[in-house]
């Protein structure tokens, strides 16, 4: 564990390295904040409630689900670049297992979007523009063990798209693909709730919302303390269990593929 935690250390000694990159992402995130805050103002306009949902809990739905998109993906890159340029041979024969590097790794690229990105949005959105508070300590609790869920969730399935860079080389369109279909299906951009029924249905019986849209329909009441969100938590295990299973028997039947100097 020391090694994998020394890889952690190591990797958020790397990222704030680059203050330029650090401020960039900063200035960035507020933006993009200011933008979503406006939007939502202009579409409330003359409403006081769209879907059931009040600007308060749409606008606490975007702010938070921000934060989380910052943290579903990433795992991936890593692994998709050694496998192009061929270092995957190398890593293989190191002293670890490389798909725990990885996510240990990624741990520390999220401590740092933690300081990049959540923190100015959380100090920002609390206070210029207000957000709503977990209306019990039971439903932050579940927020927060659902939202842990989801990252995990979110790792695994960017594992899956890196492991596929052993069959095509290069996973940049697997990659937008899977950021465009993360976007809609997660509640990412707005509530399922606000989808058509049919989409709703679709999205019902894929990961995606796992990731972003439970832990944050949690947090605003959407999802109603009780069956219905001790459900969703449970569907949420149930995710994660099959892609951690997946994750491993698609990199047990990739690294067959690996080559080491002619071994």
């Amino acid at each position: 564990m020391r090694k994998y935690l020394e890889l952690l250390k190591s990797q958020i000694k790397v990222e704030t390295a680059y203050l330029a990159w650090y401020w960039a992402d900063v200035v960035s995130t507020l933006l993009r904040l200011v933008i979503m805050y406006f939007f939502w103002v202009a579409v409330f306009q003359n409403r006081t409630e769209i879907s059931s949902i009040s600007f308060e809990s749409m606008i606490t739905y975007v702010v938070i689900a921000m934060m989380l998109e910052n943290y579903v993906s990433g795992a991936g890159n890593e692994m998709a670049r050694n496998i192009k340029n061929g270092d995957i041979a190398l890593e293989l024969l190191k002293p670890y297992d490389y798909l725990t590097k990885l996510i240990f790794m990624d741990l520390g690229s999220k401590a740092n979007s933690f300081v990049r990105t959540t923190i100015p949005i959380f100090l920002v959105a609390n206070i210029f523009i207000g957000i709503q508070a977990p209306v019990s300590f039971e439903v932050a609790i579940l927020f927060l063990a659902s939202m842990l869920v989801g990252i995990l969730i979110g790792t695994q399935i960017d594992l899956i798209i890196g492991v596929l860079a052993f069959w095509t080389v290069n996973v940049w369109g697997v990659r937008v693909l899977r950021e465009a279909i993360v976007k809609f299906f997660s509640g990412a951009l707005i509530p399922l709730t606000l989808f058509p029924g049919w989409f709703q249905e679709v999205s019902s019986f894929l990961p995606f919302q796992s990731m972003i849209f439970v832990p944050v329909a949690i947090y605003t009441g959407q999802i109603n303390m009780g069956p219905d969100a001790l459900i969703a938590f449970a569907t949420q295990l149930f995710w994660l269990a099959v892609l951690f299973v997946v994750v491993r028997v698609v990199w047990t039947q990739a690294v067959k593929k690996v080559t080491v100097f002619g071994g």
